[in-house]
């Protein structure tokens, strides 16, 4: 399964799930292009997206698309990693089209 990082998302999501084939916008080389051809782009080679971008789901109409999408909770580095576990479980049974929200952990 490929899986794309977002700009916003830190890159210690590709380094602490090893084992995965991950890369990045920036890797891609489609830094700065906007979500709707983002999407597109990803659409044609990755299986998943994973972002910060809270604001995601409502600026962009995700009906009928196969990639599946992740939005962490934070783009913080500590809570971050904090939800690397969780994102570890949801990409194992992730399917095409299906969007998670990995919600920040409890205290």
């Amino acid at each position: 399964m490929n899986i794309l990082l977002d700009e916003c998302t830190p890159r210690t999501v590709k380094q602490r799930l090893t084992g995965r084939n991950i890369s990045t916008v920036q890797e891609m080389g489609w830094a700065g292009i906007k979500n709707g051809e983002l999407l597109a782009l990803a659409e044609g080679q990755f299986a998943v997206f994973v972002t910060t971008d809270k604001n995601l789901r409502h600026q962009q109409n995700l009906q009928g698309r196969q990639l599946a999408i992740v939005l962490l909770s934070s783009n913080q580095v500590p809570t971050v990693e904090a939800l690397i576990p969780a994102l570890d479980q949801v990409l194992a049974t992730i399917k095409a089209g299906d969007f998670v929200e990995i919600p920040l952990p409890a205290r």
